[in-house]
């Protein structure tokens, strides 16, 4: 199927108007281009409450953004990992994504400004995200009253970070977590193993082999810890006994296959996991909502998995 034509047709004006490589920036650069990019092509902002959270972090101050729904009661709490290779992205840049997500799904949105490379590289990002899936388990009442479900979410680098939450939890004895929505996971760490994808899709349209490189050097550096599950989830010793997934790929995107191999070692090891590859989408689709229909599509798929598992596993808890 070929590239969607709205998303085609936004890509070349972006081509037109001579947007830089962001492999070519330095980070900082880097993250304020990314910012323009989220917006270009993003949802307008749904109506609701907004409460922006401090905690105490592994390293400093930890942000956080606590999303409730005004058409209804909350129910259930998402913590969300928002992407950018470890080295973009951040509250406010999904914004939006956050607050349609939370309108969507009908549950509180929990929003994590982890630390980014290369400021802050490996594992960063990781110890943050427990941090704050710690702190919402302990505060869950506060959020949300009545005991609610918790589950993890996340886009790219967020849904390995979500992913890698999976197996901490299981680990560690809890938090319990109803549910994983992993969008385009870059499941082996972006950097380990053989994947076609990677070459096939190298240049692109969005994502590209240079960016993948680009983050790689900043987060994880020349000694890539390669058999360590926290970096590459993919390769981690025991899969089992995880939260029902939900796995979203883009059919255009160097992470595609590896994304597509985790789906299939968690329905192996015994999970609940759904898998859908978005035929006509690339890397990024998840901010794309607001121009391009097939992505608001994703957008609503990965709400409705959520807004179910939430409201199932409250009888659980």
């Amino acid at each position: 199927m070929p590239l969607d034509k709205t998303l085609d047709l936004i890509l070349a004006h972006a081509r037109a108007a001579g947007a830089p490589d962001l492999a070519d920036l330095p980070p900082e650069a880097a993250r304020g281009l990314y910012r323009q990019i989220l917006a270009a092509a993003d949802v307008p902002p749904a109506d609701v409450a907004v409460t922006d959270q401090q905690i105490d972090g592994p390293g400093s101050t930890l942000k956080l953004r606590v999303y409730r729904p005004k058409r209804e009661a909350a129910r259930g709490i998402v913590v969300y990992y928002h992407g950018g290779g470890f080295v973009l992205g951040d509250l406010d840049g999904y914004d939006n994504v956050c607050r349609q997500l939370c309108e969507d799904s009908g549950a509180a949105i929990v929003s994590v400004d982890y630390r980014l490379a290369p400021e802050h590289p490996f594992p960063a990002a990781v110890d943050d995200s427990w941090a704050a899936l710690q702190w919402v388990a302990r505060h869950a009442e506060s959020i949300v009253p009545g005991n609610p479900a918790i589950a993890v979410a996340g886009d790219s680098a967020g849904a390995l970070l979500a992913a890698v939450m999976c197996l901490l939890a299981r680990d560690n004895d809890g938090p319990a977590l109803a549910h994983q929505a992993l969008v385009y996971p870059p499941a082996a760490g972006g950097a380990y193993g053989e994947f076609a994808s990677r070459t096939t899709h190298a240049g692109g349209p969005t994502l590209t082999a240079r960016a993948m490189d680009y983050f790689g050097h900043h987060y994880l550096g020349t000694d890539k810890p390669q058999n360590d599950f926290r970096a590459a989830p993919l390769f981690a010793d025991d899969l089992s006994n995880l939260p029902p997934a939900l796995v979203q790929v883009a059919a255009y995107d160097p992470l595609r296959d590896e994304a597509m191999a985790y789906g299939q070692r968690l329905l192996e090891a015994g999970n609940d996991a759904i898998v859908v590859e978005y035929h006509g989408l690339a890397h990024g689709f998840i901010s794309m909502g607001g121009a391009v229909r097939a992505a608001r599509l994703a957008q609503e798929q990965m709400a409705q998995a959520l807004r179910g598992a939430l409201r199932k596993d409250e009888k659980k808890v």
